[in-house]
């Protein structure tokens, strides 16, 4: 934000070994994106790639690149991108949600005022991995339950100990591996994940197989269809797999966070969205997926959170196979571009009022007048978000049904929050809010 004042919509910078232009501009964003070509690139230094290459593991969605890439993508974009493909996931989702209302009930009852939940992230994070495993891996690993089985804490443990570890690794020079313990914490991080996931996965192949012996037809969600599709390799669904985990989590859980957040401080807010739940769904029934196209507001509020708050406040793109010219600047082939959507959803020019929370700016009665690269959440074009349908539905689905049966408010003690970046956007505090059973 600082930069983008002193130096206008774009600017050269370097940092350690990586050279490359910043735009914090709609307009320019727009025309870099446009021109990515089939196999676009985040970056060409790329850990997670070392990692797979030193243990002699597969690549994934996150790592793989050109046209082996756009052809795993393709495979993996099955079941995932289309709304209706989506929605066949509302009744797991909606499982976890229950779930979840009654981890939330059990902490309200635990705490000294009777209605506070602390650290609310934390909480949806535990929500959203759950979630993401029971979807990806077709089995429940605990993430609710009062004490987490030890095996998901450790897997809970390796990601938070890698994605810590990747911010030194990425910037540090190569000689400091051996010296300082972030490369060896990263590396060992990486090897867990797989671990964990590698088990699950054997577990449900050895179930397909099992069902395939006794001449049983094998029907099942997003695992079951990517083993028994014969499209992936064991070692491909296991480098799939486990990057697909670390995209569901963090997307679903502060987004979540940071919605409630500002509902608890804008009552007057969240009686209109309450209102708009109960109207679409009757208070004896838990809320659809189909019951999410009658709230506007509900889908406003995550975007108008996902604005503020995206969850990759910056990322980066080279374009590999051309020079661009651009604003009449002429830049070679692999320019790093970094793509700066904090800054970006944050323009006044694009967003009035743009550090206010407010939702309406999303829904037709008010015009809409945003641009439409100013708050890309989930990416544009072939590398966008390949889990974008279900972590809407997974926000939808938990977003209405807080509502609908608690009045959020913030903790007396709780002040305001801020951002900070650890690779992505989080709350500089634990946010601590008051969850009261609605009497009705």
């Amino acid at each position: 934000m600082i930069y983008k004042k002193r130096y206008g919509p774009w600017w050269k910078s370097s940092i350690g070994s990586f050279k490359m232009v910043s735009i914090a501009d709609p307009n320019l964003l727009e025309k870099v994106v446009r021109q990515e070509g089939k196999y676009p690139l985040r970056n060409e230094i790329d850990l997670w790639r070392v990692h797979r290459d030193m243990r002699n593991l597969s690549y994934g969605p996150f790592t793989e690149q050109g046209h082996k890439w756009h052809n795993l993508r393709t495979i993996l974009n099955k079941r995932m991108l289309k709304p209706s493909e989506a929605k066949s996931y509302a009744g797991s989702i909606n499982e976890i949600v229950s779930d979840f209302i009654i981890r939330i009930q059990e902490l309200r009852k635990e705490s000294p005022s009777g209605d506070t939940v602390k650290d609310v992230a934390n909480e949806f994070y535990r929500f959203a991995f759950e979630g993401v495993s029971y979807i990806v891996f077709e089995t429940r690993i605990g993430c609710l339950n009062k004490k987490i089985p030890p095996e998901t804490q450790r897997f809970i443990d390796s990601i938070a100990e890698m994605l810590k570890s990747s911010v030194y690794v990425t910037y540090l020079p190569e000689w400091t591996r051996g010296i300082l313990p972030y490369w060896k914490a990263y590396l060992e991080g990486w090897d867990r994940i797989f671990d964990f996931g590698r088990k699950l996965i054997d577990k449900k192949m050895s179930e397909i197989q099992t069902r395939l012996e006794k001449g049983e037809e094998v029907q099942g969600e997003y695992l079951t269809y990517l083993l028994s599709s014969g499209k992936l390799s064991m070692p491909e669904v296991y480098g799939s797999v486990c990057e697909l985990l670390l995209a569901g989590v963090d997307t679903t859980s502060n987004t979540l966070s940071w919605s409630l957040y500002h509902l608890a401080r804008d009552p007057e807010l969240q009686e209109t969205l309450h209102q708009e739940i109960i109207k679409a769904v009757p208070l004896s029934r838990i809320p659809t997926a189909d019951d999410i196209t009658h709230m506007p507001l509900l889908r406003a509020v995550i975007k108008e959170t996902l604005r503020l708050y995206p969850v990759v406040p910056t990322n980066a793109r080279i374009i590999n196979d051309k020079e661009l010219t651009i604003g009449g600047y002429k830049f070679p082939k692999k320019t790093l571009f970094v793509l700066n959507h904090y800054a970006i959803s944050r323009d006044e020019a694009h967003f009035q009022n743009p550090e206010k929370f407010y939702p309406q700016r999303w829904l037709r009665d008010e015009g809409m007048t945003h641009h439409p690269f100013g708050s890309i959440p989930f990416g544009y074009g072939v590398r966008a978000c390949v889990g974008k349908r279900i972590a809407e539905l997974e926000m939808h689905l938990a977003l209405s049904r807080i509502i609908q049966m608690f009045e959020v408010k913030p903790d007396p003690k709780l002040g305001q929050v801020k951002t900070i970046a650890r690779i992505v956007l989080s709350a500089n505090r634990p946010i601590n809010l008051r969850f009261l059973e609605r009497k009705s």
